[in-house]
């Protein structure tokens, strides 16, 4: 890791194999550390999550039979790693939704603090 590379703060979640296979997981790792070099990724590999609030996107990992999605937000000095869940659905479900919302602001009021 680079001195300018912001660090990744999980609030929830991790990525390991299992359930990951390798392959996710590496490909995962790879997506990771493109936004922590600055990088704005897009469509297919991620897309905005405003649901969730500003900054907010949707990381998209096609594993073999499972189609995995981080929540991640884009700080100024990090990049917070919101959920990690098996997206099962064409929706996000809205208990993910709320779960993110929720974890964000303890985050934000604790930094503050």
């Amino acid at each position: 890791m680079d001195e300018d590379d912001k660090p990744l703060v999980w609030l929830h979640g991790e990525v390991k194999t299992p359930p990951f296979s390798q392959e996710a997981r590496i490909e995962t790792g790879v997506l990771l550390r493109r936004l922590q070099q600055g990088e704005n990724l897009g469509l297919p590999h991620s897309r905005a999550m405003p649901s969730i609030g500003a900054h907010c996107h949707e990381l998209r990992v096609r594993d073999a039979d499972k189609n995995w999605r981080i929540i991640y937000r884009i700080d100024d000095d990090a990049i917070l790693i919101v959920e990690v869940f098996n997206k099962t659905t064409k929706a996000t479900p809205d208990g993910v939704i709320d779960n993110c919302k929720k974890r964000l602001s303890k985050y934000d009021s604790d930094v503050k603090e």
